[in-house]
């Protein structure tokens, strides 16, 4: 076996761009969905009034690895790692810096549902949100559809203008427009993605186009919402990649009438409807960090990147003191 080696944020962003990890996730979900692949479900702990320890992951037969993430994301900052495995023999593989790796993730996920859900000749995208996950948001957008304008909305004005000024002449042949509230952001749009912290529902079903997709990313939590339960409950379909994990924690789908896996639509299993707007909620899939992180890992491995670890030693623990128990 190979030394394990360890990759920090640059090997992951020299050797793996998103259309390359929008491929690897799409191989994971068809994976899962013909029972080659499982996700680890994310588990969480809070201290300290506002600080959380995660963990999540996945279990990859069909690539040959297991894998973990985990971070302590506190007041100030987070330092999320991926740790993959052998899965046949246990051995270590990897730990990687998981930062950019999560936003290739994050983004990858809602660039297969745009693909799979929204109209293919989708070309306008409002983006609600202009955090540390928007900027990936709307590349997502634009890797799955040819994207001609951007409408941009956030409740801080300077956040709004700041970010409409930083994507200008990122996407060819673009327009971006900076709107002063949310029903002006969405009204007509093909594609709509919110990704805030709001802790109160803002888009409501009137706001939306016949046909358009949401895309929420924001309210993983039940104490945080985004979308209306009725734009669930009125929708034509719809998707998470963890349905469970929407069902236990997502209060905007508890009208929804059922919710499907992206993985059978990704199969061809449920096909996209074509009348009606489409919801796809977004709670994190540890399969798709560990299918990003072992692309990752492919390609480093191939052009000779990253730190060597120490090989595995074993050491005997000390239980008993020379005089008795310890």
């Amino acid at each position: 076996m190979a030394d394990p080696r360890w990759l920090r944020e640059d090997d992951v962003v020299s050797t793996v761009a998103l259309d390359d990890a929008v491929r690897a996730v799409r191989d994971a979900l068809l994976q899962e969905h013909s029972a080659q692949a499982c996700t680890l479900p994310k588990t969480a702990v809070g201290w300290g009034g506002g600080h959380t320890l995660h963990a999540l992951g996945g279990v990859a037969e069909g690539l040959g690895v297991v894998g973990a993430k985990t971070w302590a994301h506190t007041a100030g900052g987070a330092s999320p790692l991926v740790v993959l495995w052998d899965d046949r023999t246990g051995d270590l593989l990897a730990v990687i810096e998981a930062f950019a790796l999560g936003q290739l993730r994050t983004a990858s996920i809602s660039a297969v549902a745009i693909a799979e859900l929204s109209d293919p000749l989708s070309s306008t995208l409002a983006i609600i949100g202009t955090g540390k996950q928007a900027l990936a948001q709307v590349a997502a957008a634009a890797c799955a559809r040819q994207i001609a304008q951007v409408r941009v909305f956030s409740p801080t004005v300077a956040h709004r203008t700041e970010f409409g000024a930083r994507l200008r002449g990122l996407i060819d042949g673009c327009e971006i427009v900076v709107c002063d509230d949310v029903a002006g952001a969405v009204a007509g749009a093909d594609i709509v993605t919110t990704a805030t912290r709001s802790r109160r529902p803002f888009l409501e079903p009137q706001m939306l186009a016949a046909d358009t997709l949401v895309v929420a990313l924001g309210a993983i939590t039940p104490e945080r919402g985004e979308v209306a339960e009725r734009v669930a409950a009125d929708a034509a379909i719809v998707v998470s990649d963890s349905p469970a994990a929407a069902a236990e924690l997502s209060s905007e789908l508890r009208a929804a009438p059922t919710v499907v896996a992206l993985s059978a639509v990704v199969a061809g299993g449920s096909a996209a409807p074509t009348i009606g707007h489409r919801l796809f909620k977004a709670m994190g899939l540890g399969l798709a960090d560990v299918a990003v992180a072992t692309e990752v890992l492919r390609r480093c491995a191939a052009a000779g990147r990253g730190a060597p670890l120490p090989s595995r030693t074993r050491a005997t623990p000390r239980l008993f003191s020379a005089k008795g128990l310890s």
